[in-house]
């Protein structure tokens, strides 16, 4: 951090934040007794296996030290080696008062169906072309780039942030790791997110109904983007729209300084929680919907 400022900025930060954090935070523990289970941060494309390029990623593994631990990784995806059974998925981290000043007003038409920026193809790094984000990102440049309704295009303008406000959709396809900072971006925005990764696993899923606000399209699904999102009824996109601009939402996907109540900071003690054993007095009473950062397990916010 001290020699590269963009540390405090790339969607890799958590780790620096989640550190600050616990520095002032009441749950910090100076007695090694009363803090004995380890947890890791390990914001990285391939989280403890932390290698942006899947082969070798897998090829290295979790290191043995992280074996026994709680890792708390942006990477999700089910039945890889590369997450352990038990980790907490939060998702990248993206600068509030950077997302703050670039929010336009909330009445402004959203006048762009589908939107996107970002790489079609990784030559650098999959020069064949048939490896980098499964092929899913070349299907949607090869189907749709002369597709009046997508936006679609490399090129990442000034005026990203605000773009994606004027969008009802934007595609959040898999690259090397399946999720992507479009996901946090999303719920910032409130455009709907198209999540186009099989696999994946979202993070904070029982404080973001991912179901209700997102679109989820198969990969080989593809090349029928246009027909699936036209025909999607009007009432429901308003409804996912109305969702996305809960405050609550936007608030669990952020990392501010100071924390504040329910955000990611937050979630990610829910999940340290859980791990805990509790009596059966803190566990959700009946009625109640939501879980603080001392109480209960995942399985009791089911019905």
């Amino acid at each position: 951090m001290q020699k590269d400022p963009r540390c405090l900025t790339h969607m890799f930060a958590a780790e620096i934040f989640m550190h600050r954090f616990l520095l002032s935070s009441p749950v910090r523990t100076l007695n090694p007794k009363e803090g004995a289970d380890h947890f890791f941060v390990v914001p990285h494309d391939f989280g403890a296996c932390f290698h942006y390029q899947e082969e070798k990623a897998i090829e290295r593994g979790i290191l043995p030290l992280l074996q026994h631990a709680t890792l708390v990784q942006t990477f999700g995806q089910r039945n890889h080696v590369c997450l352990k059974d038990g980790s907490i998925t939060v998702p990248s981290y993206a600068p509030p008062q950077k997302m703050q000043t670039h929010l336009i007003p909330e009445k402004t038409p959203r006048s762009i169906f589908v939107y996107f920026r970002g790489l079609f193809y990784d030559v650098g790094n999959d020069p064949e072309g048939g490896y980098y984000a499964r092929g899913a990102r070349a299907a949607v440049w090869e189907n749709f780039k002369d597709n009046p309704l997508f936006d679609i295009s490399t090129e990442h303008p000034t005026t990203y942030y605000e773009d994606m406000q004027q969008a009802v959709f934007c595609l959040c396809p898999l690259s090397w790791a399946p999720w992507s900072p479009r996901l946090v971006e999303a719920l910032i925005f409130g455009y709907i997110p198209v999540i186009i990764v099989d696999d994946i696993v979202l993070p904070f899923a029982d404080a973001i109904p991912w179901e209700e606000i997102g679109v989820f399209v198969d990969e080989k699904d593809v090349p029928n983007l246009d027909t699936i999102l036209t025909s999607i009824p009007p009432e429901v996109i308003l409804r996912k729209q109305r969702l996305l601009a809960n405050p609550s939402m936007k608030q669990a996907m952020l990392f501010p300084q100071l924390a504040q109540a329910g955000d990611a900071f937050h979630q990610v003690l829910n999940g340290l929680a859980r791990k805990l054993s509790h009596d059966r007095n803190v566990y959700l009473k009946s009625g109640e919907k939501i879980l603080n950062w001392t109480a209960g397990l995942v399985g009791d916010l089911k019905p």
